[in-house]
């Protein structure tokens, strides 16, 4: 599992591990039942505490996106047992591009980010 820390980010580390792993499942990268890596193995490849790593872990699992089952490790979870509201995943939507068009993006620009993320 590839990811990278940013130390220039303003997000903290365990959150950047979490939107790096939303990405992989996203991309089809890691698949519905595929198996994390231990929560010590991404500390150690990544150089961080692990109880950095196992809040990232448990921030996926609130989201739906992964079961941790003690003594076996953390997968993927399916798709269609995932509780996303949809409502709330627009809200969100919403607030993002807001965010774009307040930094001064066009909408052409704005559709060729969002075009270009989608892939």
């Amino acid at each position: 599992m590839l990811l990278t820390i940013d130390t220039d980010d303003p997000r903290p580390i365990y959150s950047q591990v979490a939107d790096g792993i939303k990405e992989l499942i996203a991309r089809g990268k890691l698949a519905e039942g595929a198996p994390l890596p231990p929560v010590r193995q991404v500390a150690a490849d990544l150089g961080v505490n692990l109880n950095t790593i196992a809040a990232a872990y448990r921030a996926l699992q609130d989201d739906g996106l992964i079961v941790i089952k003690h003594g076996s490790g953390a997968v993927v979870a399916s798709r269609t047992a995932t509780e996303r509201n949809p409502d709330e995943l627009l809200r969100q939507l919403r607030a993002a591009l807001t965010e774009l068009v307040l930094a001064g993006f066009s909408t052409r620009k704005i559709l060729g980010i969002v075009a270009r993320e989608l892939k």
